[in-house]
């Protein structure tokens, strides 16, 4: 890489970091997500807006050619993002909790999927398919657009708003990425029938089991392994250099997800679970200073890139936009609001498990992407897929911000504690 080189891409980062925070200030006082306005400091750059002027073409130009340059950044970001979530999330759910997120799970993202599954074939038309686009596998994307919750921009939204250590952000985000198993491989079956190859159900089966055992070992003994470690009095590397040993669990984690072909995601969330004591008192230090050169740099050019991808000039239908944004946030939200009620969940709780797992920001622009490129999808379905996931997380992010303002309480009371006669208020401070 030449000096040119290197200096192009640096510039084009500062235009993107610098953008990217000073349109999320913007949206922050306008008491809107700042993850949206990140994601906007994206779209302005790129080739819907500016990248259309002269003046900006080198910009794309750049970009183009540096891609991978910029992927390397966008994925760093993503992932110190979920090691952070991971990290303050402490526990994904309790014991006391898994009744609940069962039903979150099963009934709140299950029926929306299985009823894009069934209404499908009457709802898919010619104009959503692409060159490689069948019904089947159209399908199959359809009901993953109508069903997912986004684990990277809720994670955001909650981080931002400090309500990361609630019992209501650990139940939204067990539930989150427990969907996210699903998608990715709904998503592996979509593209292999989009080209034209013969489904092996045994490596299919194969790839979901290992996910599983990868993901059940990371949240129950791979944990009290590392905490064992992290507190050896043989590992040098922990007591002189804590910033550059969770860094290490991160990657090691990432490594070992790699090679099994598990996403690198779930595991850097896993290594954030594990390289934490409950009681935070081990590298918290050493995580204050990650979280603090992330937020900055790596997790705001995350969303950036996120918005410089997107593509608005490919092709933008308003009726698809409107029939797909209302029918699935209906699906989702009565759904989740069912399934909340099955776990014992009254009056605002509903409304606010509804409205955050209704947000599908990254996966939902990560599906967008992958059945776009594989071409499964159209370009007005992808611009579809895209404006939906933004437009979901940004409703997300204005309704907490506006609960937390009233000062009402993110959930009332736990279904147990309700039944004992005990109700337990949780606000934004409690843990």
């Amino acid at each position: 890489m030449s000096n040119s080189d290197l200096t192009s891409i640096l510039f084009v980062l500062l235009l993107l970091v610098g953008l990217a925070q000073l349109l999320g200030f913007v949206f922050v006082k306008l008491r809107q997500p700042k993850v949206v306005g990140e994601i906007l400091a994206g779209v302005l750059l790129g080739p819907a807006l500016l990248g259309r002027l002269p003046l900006a073409s080198p910009l794309m130009e750049i970009a183009r050619h540096q891609a991978n340059v910029f992927n390397f950044v966008y994925w760093l970001g993503l992932l110190l993002l979920m090691f952070l979530s991971g990290a303050e999330t402490r526990q994904l759910f309790t014991r006391d909790e898994r009744r609940e997120v069962a039903w979150l799970s099963i009934v709140g993202s299950g029926v929306p999927f299985l009823l894009a599954l069934g209404l499908g074939p009457w709802l898919i038309r010619p104009s959503l398919a692409g060159p490689n686009g069948n019904r089947l596998s159209l399908i199959i994307i359809l009901a993953v657009g109508v069903a997912v919750t986004s684990v990277p921009v809720v994670s955001k939204i909650f981080a931002d708003l400090k309500i990361l250590h609630t019992r209501f952000a650990r139940l939204v985000l067990g539930v989150a990425v427990l969907e996210d198993i699903v998608l990715w491989l709904a998503l592996a079956v979509a593209t292999a029938l989009a080209a034209q190859t013969q489904l092996n159900s045994g490596q299919v089966a194969l790839h979901l089991l290992t996910t599983i055992g990868f993901f059940g070992l990371g949240l129950t003994i791979v944990p009290r392994i590392v905490k064992r470690i992290n507190k050896s009095r043989f590992n040098v590397l922990a007591k002189h250099s804590p910033v550059a040993y969770a860094i290490a669990v991160l990657l090691a984690y990432c490594v070992v997800a790699g090679a099994l072909d598990v996403s690198v995601v779930f595991a850097a969330f896993l290594a954030g679970f594990a390289v934490v004591h409950k009681k935070r008192k081990l590298f918290a230090e050493a995580l204050d200073a990650i979280g603090k050169v992330s937020f900055a740099f790596f997790i705001p050019a995350y969303f950036a890139i996120v918005g410089l991808k997107l593509d608005l000039v490919r092709g933008l239908s308003w009726g698809m936009i409107a029939a797909f944004l209302i029918g699935s946030c209906v699906a989702k939200i009565l759904a989740v609001s069912l399934a909340g009620r099955c776990a014992g969940f009254r009056g605002l709780d509903l409304v606010n498990l509804a409205i955050t797992t209704n947000a599908r920001g990254g996966p939902g622009i990560v599906l967008a992407s992958v059945a776009f490129d594989a071409g499964i999808i159209s370009a007005p379905f992808y611009t579809t897929l895209v404006l939906a996931a933004v437009l979901t997380s940004q409703m997300a992010g204005a309704w907490l911000d506006y609960i937390l303002r009233r000062g009402w309480p993110l959930l009332s009371a736990s279904p147990g504690a309700e039944s004992a006669g005990a109700p337990v208020q949780e606000s934004p401070s409690a843990a």
